[in-house]
């Protein structure tokens, strides 16, 4: 069972961590699942900011990894983990996202929510954010306390690294997102932060629609491989995107097909996405 503090952190702030939450077998497959991924790249595979200093490998739902990472998420307790987090009585498994940078030279990365770029909406939506190197708080995924439940902002571009504020929609409708590095560096205390210091075996929890970003790597803490797992619940709809980006428009730039089936505010839902409770 999970405590009722995490429970609240999670549906208040937006992010928790579970400490020693996979084993050592465990933690073992979600790196061979990464490490696969690497060496088997993708087509959403993110390229933009490769020469850059916020250089990135970054992938997301690799269709070849698919039914080892279908298989994986059976093997470890996220069903009731969500369950008790949302409190839902049903789980999805949605798809991966990887991220990793080494050799200590990979800046902070754009802060961001992730339901700028996917059509999602709703309570239930979770990321379980996996690394396998020991992260200090001050290296460590931040996550804008609350932000889940705020203002949905448009999106980074990721393509700009000299404004990461840089719209992915331009729209006119959905407000820029705000320069957060900028107005820290100003004022540190002019957002709410939170971060946490993880181990090998620890699991981070967040909902995507939360302001995050950062997790830079440094002479300190050179590496970062993380494994990302995403997860939806009963409270999860679709919501339209706008249309302005070609890239993104309406349906986003994962599953398109299976998204233009969907209407705004039907229920999340596809058979291509498994259900694990």
């Amino acid at each position: 069972m999970i405590d009722q503090e995490t429970i609240r952190q999670f549906r208040e702030d937006g992010i928790t961590v579970i400490r020693n939450y996979l084993d050592e077998e465990q933690l073992a497959a979600c790196r061979e699942a990464l490490d696969w991924n690497m060496a088997n790249p993708g087509p959403n595979i993110f390229r933009a900011l490769e020469g850059t200093s916020l250089a990135t490998h970054i992938d997301n739902a690799n269709p070849n990894a698919k039914p080892k990472l279908d298989a994986l998420v059976q093997k470890i307790p996220f069903a009731e983990t969500f369950q008790q987090l949302w409190g839902s009585e049903h789980v999805w498994y949605f798809a991966e996202e990887i991220f990793v940078k080494e050799g200590g030279k990979s800046g902070r990365g754009p802060f961001h929510q992730d339901t700028a770029n996917l059509p999602w909406a709703g309570a239930h939506w979770g990321n379980a954010w996996i690394s396998f190197e020991h992260i200090p708080a001050a290296n460590s995924l931040q996550v804008v306390r609350g932000s889940w439940n705020g203002i949905e902002y448009d999106g980074s571009t990721f393509r700009n690294p000299d404004d990461p504020t840089e719209p992915l929609h331009d729209d006119g409708i959905l407000p820029r997102l705000p320069h957060i590095d900028k107005d820290m560096e100003e004022d540190p205390n002019a957002w709410d932060l939170v971060s946490y210091e993880i181990n090998p075996g620890d699991v981070v929890f967040l909902h995507p629609r939360s302001i995050h970003g950062g997790a830079h790597v440094d002479e300190q803490t050179p590496d970062r491989h993380t494994l990302v797992l995403r997860f939806f619940g009963d409270d999860s709809t679709f919501r339209e995107l706008p249309r302005t980006n070609p890239v993104y428009a309406r349906n986003g730039f994962l599953f398109r097909d299976e998204m233009a089936k969907l209407n705004q505010g039907d229920p999340f839902r596809s058979p291509i996405f498994q259900q694990i409770a």
